[in-house]
């Protein structure tokens, strides 16, 4: 018994793994195009789902673009910051 409770024990704590999310934060500067692109290559998304963060941001000031693990969100954010792009990961 002692070692399927251990087997469960690993099982949950590889389930355990702390979800962050990539903010990207309204500007005066980037354009809608310049923004859904960027979203595009750097976060993989489709072009509707582009243009549907990049209108929450315009509109709501920010918006959750991805989630996931800091590990993979942490070149993301650097991308879009590259870009010009105002994002941070929480």
């Amino acid at each position: 018994m002692g070692q399927v409770e251990t087997a469960f024990e690993e099982l949950v704590l590889e389930e355990i793994v702390e979800q962050q999310d990539l903010i990207v934060f309204n500007d005066d500067v980037n354009t809608f195009d310049h923004v859904i692109n960027s979203l595009i290559k750097v976060c993989k998304h489709n072009p509707i789902q582009a243009e549907q963060c990049t209108h929450i941001i315009h509109f709501n000031g920010k918006c959750q673009v991805k989630r996931g693990e800091y590990e993979k969100l942490e070149p993301m954010c650097t991308a879009l910051l590259d870009r010009g792009i105002t994002a941070e990961i929480q």
